[in-house]
C-alpha cells in the first residue's frame, strides 16, 4: 500500500508539471518522506497525532508569534517538537514562514522558494507567493531560488524544513506557506531578514517557525551542558550573545540563524518572553545510543496575557559566599600570573551560578586609583573561567599601564562587574543611568561601556547614549543609524571594599 501511495503522488505531481510553460506548476515533492517521517498518509497522520496527544504541557497564555522545533526523524525528535506545534493547535494561523538552515548545500543570503507549492504524504501546502514576492524585493539578503530547497541534490535531500510541515498539516487547517532556507546565518543577515518581515507582516495571523537542532554527536552529559547553554540564552532572550557564540562555534545549533530571526522578528511585534516546552536529545529514545547525541528543543515565543515590564533583564545576584569565591579567583589568578607564570585552575566550585556561561569584568585599583580594568562582553565560558582571565588580562595587558609588579599585589584591591544578558533598547526611556550598561553594534564596529561609568563622570543619559558610540568609534547621534542596535544590560558589581 505504501508504494501504491507514493507512485500515486509522484503521477499526481508530474501531471501537475504538464502543459504550457505558463500553465506549469512548481512543487518542491517530499525528499525524506520514508525516512524521516512515514511515507504513508494515515500511519503519518496516526504518528503526528499520537505525538501532540502525548503532550501534557498546558498552552501558553498569550499570543503565540514564533515557535522553534527539531527537525531530526520522528522517531528521535517528533515527542518534542510536538510540545510546540500543541500550543497552536487549531490556532488562526492564515500564514507560516519556516525558516530552516541548510544541509546539503552552501550559498550566500537567504533563499525563497520560487515554485507553487511544497509537497507532503499529507497533500500539498500552497506558497504565498505574493508575500515571497514582496520579501525577494524588499530584502537584500534574500533571492528566489532552489538552493536548500533541492528534493535531491547529489543524492541527499535537504529536511529541516520538510519535516516541519506534516506537524502544521495536522495542527492548522488552512494557511499558506513562506519556505525560507538560510545559507548564511550571520548576524546581520539574521537582522535585515527579521526586519524585513516585520514590515511584511500586517496582523497576527502569521506564525514564525525555527527549525534548528542543538549540539551533534557528543557524549550524553557533555551534549546536555552545552545544550543548556543555547537554551539559557533563548530562555533569557539574550539572540545577541546567542548569535556571537553561535558564529565563533563555542556553542551549537544549525539552525541559530533561523531562531535568532525569530527573536528579533517577534521582540519587535511585542512578543518579550520565551517558554522552553521540551528539551531531550536522541539518547533518550527507547534504546537510543548516548555516545554520541543530537539535541533537540521546543520553545514558544510570544506576547503575555498580562502585560509585563517590557525588555527588562530577569534580576541576577550572588550570594556573600559565591561573591567571595570569585573574589578569592581573580587574586589568586593574579598573583600566580605575576609571581610563577602560571595560569589558576579554580578547580570545581561548589555553585552552579559560577559555572554559567556569562560575561564579565575585573577592575584593579591601588589606594582607589584605576591600575587596569579588562573584561569580556561574551558569556563564552563558565563564570569562574572568565573571572580568571579578566583578572590576569587587567594586571597584565591593559594598554594603559605597565604590568603588575610583585610588590604592587599586596596593593591590590579587586572590583568585579557581571553582566546580565543583553536586551534590545527598543525605547531609549527604558535606559536608567547608574543601573545599565549599554552596548552599540553597527555592522562590523561595536563598543561597550560599563554601567558606572557614566555616574563616575557625572553623565546624564544623553551623554551615555553619545559617548557609547564614540567608544565604538562611530558618531556620537550613531545610536539613532538604522544600521545600529543599541542594547542595554546591567551589572552585578562586588568588591573587597
Amino acid at each position: 500500500m505504501k508504494y501504491i501511495i507514493i507512485l500515486c503522488v509522484i503521477f499526481s505531481v508530474t501531471c501537475c508539471s504538464a502543459g504550457d510553460d505558463k500553465d506549469k506548476i512548481q512543487i518542491r515533492k517530499a525528499g525524506v518522506a520514508g525516512a524521516f517521517y512515514p511515507a504513508d498518509a494515515e500511519e503519518l497522520k496516526s504518528m503526528v497525532n499520537g505525538f501532540l496527544k502525548n503532550v501534557k504541557q498546558p498552552k501558553i497564555d498569550g499570543q503565540i508569534m514564533a515557535i522553534i522545533a527539531p527537525h531530526a526523524g520522528y522517531i528521535y525528535s517528533g515527542h518534542v517538537a510536538a510540545e510546540a506545534y500543541a500550543q497552536i493547535v487549531n490556532k488562526d494561523f492564515e500564514r507560516v514562514i519556516v525558516i530552516s538552515p541548510s544541509h546539503t548545500t552552501g550559498f550566500n543570503g537567504v533563499s525563497v522558494y520560487q515554485g507553487d507549492a511544497y509537497s507532503t504524504p499529507l497533500g500539498n501546502i500552497e506558497v504565498d507567493k505574493e508575500f515571497c514576492k514582496q520579501l525577494v524585493e524588499k530584502c537584500r539578503a534574500c533571492k528566489f531560488s532552489n538552493e536548500g530547497h533541492q528534493a535531491n541534490w547529489q543524492g541527499r535531500a535537504e529536511h529541516a524544513l520538510e519535516v516541519q510541515l506534516p506537524f502544521m498539516q495536522v495542527a492548522l487547517s488552512q494557511f499558506k506557506l513562506v519556505p525560507l532556507v538560510m545559507g548564511s546565518q550571520d548576524y546581520q543577515t539574521c537582522r535585515e531578514l527579521a526586519y524585513t518581515l516585520i514590515s511584511l507582516i500586517a496582523n497576527a495571523k502569521t506564525l514564525v517557525v525555527a527549525s534548528s537542532d542543538l549540539s551533534h554527536f557528543h557524549p550524553y552529559e557533555e551534549a546536555v551542558l552545552k545544550d543548556n547553554k543555547v537554551t539559557n540564552a533563548i530562555e533569557e532572550w539574550d539572540y545577541f550573545n546567542l548569535s556571537r557564540n553561535l558564529a565563533g562555534r563555542t556553542w551549537e545549533a544549525c539552525g541559530g540563524g533561523p531562531i535568532v530571526t525569530a527573536m528579533i522578528a517577534s521582540e519587535n511585534m511585542g512578543a518579550v518572553e520565551t517558554h522552553l516546552l521540551k528539551y531531550a536529545n536522541s539518547g533518550d529514545v527507547p534504546a537510543g545510543d548516548k555516545s554520541g547525541v543530537v539535541g533537540y528543543a521546543a520553545f514558544a515565543i510570544y506576547k503575555p496575557a498580562q502585560t509585563s515590564i517590557n525588555n527588562q533583564q530577569k534580576s541576577f545576584s550572588l550570594t556573600k559566599e559565591e561573591q567571595a569565591e570569585l573574589l578569592k579567583i581573580a587574586r589568586q589568578s593574579v598573583e600566580l600570573a605575576v609571581n610563577n607564570n602560571d595560569r589558576y585552575d579554580p578547580g570545581q566550585v561548589k555553585s552552579a551560578k559560577l559555572e554559567q556561561d556569562r560575561g564579565a569584568f575585573v577592575t584593579l585599583k591601588i589606594n582607589g586609583q584605576l591600575r587596569g580594568c579588562i573584561g569580556y562582553t561574551a558569556a563564552t565560558q563558565p563564570l569562574k573561567l572568565t573571572i580568571c582571565d579578566a583578572a590576569v588580562s587587567a594586571a597584565l595587558k591593559d594598554p594603559r599601564f605597565n604590568p603588575v609588579k610583585e610588590e604592587e599585589l599586596e596593593h591590590l584591591e579587586y572590583e568585579i562587574s557581571v553582566l546580565s544578558p543583553f536586551r534590545k533598547v527598543l525605547d531609549i526611556n527604558q535606559i536608567e543611568v547608574g543601573r545599565h550598561g549599554l552596548l552599540i553594534q553597527n555592522n562590523s564596529r561595536s563598543g561597550l561601556l560599563l554601567p558606572q561609568v557614566p555616574v563616575e563622570q557625572g553623565w546624564d543619559r544623553a551623554a551615555f547614549l553619545a559617548h557609547t558610540c564614540l567608544k565604538a568609534g562611530l558618531p556620537a547621534d550613531a545610536w539613532q543609524d538604522e544600521d545600529s542596535d543599541l542594547f542595554m544590560y546591567t551589572a552585578f558589581v562586588f568588591g573587597e571594599h
